[in-house]
């Protein structure tokens, strides 16, 4: 049986957490979805298309796995792609109670749908996006936190907002 994943956040950048969640998850499901969820509630450094191209270049190199974007409720686009399994990275304890409540929601509005919670690899359980953003705007060195590429492009932001 073919398991479709969707992996949404809003990836606002992408970190080394998200790819390790992303490398996992297409060693587990036959497809992963990795979707930017345009959530009207976050103060965003990246658009969405260009959080979807940074995404598509971080993992070109894995057949299983696709790009996308959605807006609205997360289990009516989960059910538009086919997937019956949400995948979320959990980082600490403080992750978990916001995650439970909403895989419990999510579970009351579309029972066949699923959420599976992977743990992030302890080198990256300290690595959020926001986290990312602040230190790049303070002038600290984000190169362990997040691919190359995606650094490159958080500090170009960064000089064009000043």
């Amino acid at each position: 049986m073919r398991t479709i994943a969707v992996y949404p956040g809003s990836f606002d950048p992408p970190t080394f957490g998200h790819l390790d969640i992303i490398d996992r998850s297409s060693r587990v499901f036959s497809r992963v979805i990795v979707s930017v969820a345009l959530n009207i509630r976050k103060n965003v450094m990246f658009t969405p298309a260009e959080r979807v191209a940074l995404l598509g270049k971080l993992t070109r190199s894995y057949s299983n796995v696709e790009i996308d974007s959605f807006r609205g409720l997360l289990v009516n686009y989960a059910r538009d792609k086919g997937a019956h399994v949400v995948v979320r990275g959990l980082r600490a304890i403080s992750d978990f109670e916001y995650e439970f409540q909403m895989a419990h929601m999510n579970k009351k509005l579309a029972a066949e749908v699923d959420t599976v919670f992977m743990m992030t690899g302890e080198r990256y359980s300290y690595i959020s996006s926001n986290i990312v953003k602040e230190i790049a705007a303070f002038g600290g060195k984000i190169d362990d936190l997040v691919p190359a590429l995606v650094r490159d492009q958080v500090l170009r932001k960064i000089r064009k907002g000043k």
